[in-house]
């Protein structure tokens, strides 16, 4: 008998390292996928932080008009991180066009500068704008 009663005993024994051994994984897992969420939540948040406010400039007509070539173009679109698809944005230069002739679209918008942005049917204005400065010329709030 003691040796069944020995078998029995190191039977629960083993059954409950492997409980042991489970809720260490589970542990470990919900540790995992707290830290996972947290930078989802922050890389989403980051990159959708001005989605309403772009969304905001286009019901309130206000355009960009840049360059693929010009870098002071690529820092405005910058300033909106993932929302810049949100803005009115016209492309003036075409990618095959080696002399870099202005669209016809933006000729017509007077464009001779990059980036400019035009706000309702005011002539357009060449320069960087901050989010600020863009804010208190359409009366769209930052969040």
């Amino acid at each position: 008998m003691s040796q069944e009663r020995r078998k029995r005993q190191q039977s629960r024994q083993g059954d409950a390292d492997n409980s042991g051994k489970t809720r260490k994984a589970i542990l470990y897992i919900a540790i995992l996928a707290f830290f996972a969420g947290a930078y989802f939540a922050g890389w989403h948040y980051k990159n959708h932080k001005y989605d309403s406010f772009a969304k905001c400039l286009a019901s309130k007509n206000a355009k960009m008009y840049g360059a693929y070539w010009c870098p002071h173009c690529a820092d405005q679109k910058r300033k909106f991180s993932g929302a810049f698809k949100y803005v009115p944005y016209v492309e003036c230069a075409s990618e095959d066009d080696p002399y870099h002739k202005l669209t016809a679209a933006c000729q017509a918008a007077g464009v001779r500068e990059f980036p400019s942005w035009q706000f309702g049917t005011d002539p357009p204005k060449a320069d960087v704008f901050s989010l600020e400065a863009l804010s208190q010329k359409t009366g769209c709030s930052l969040p």
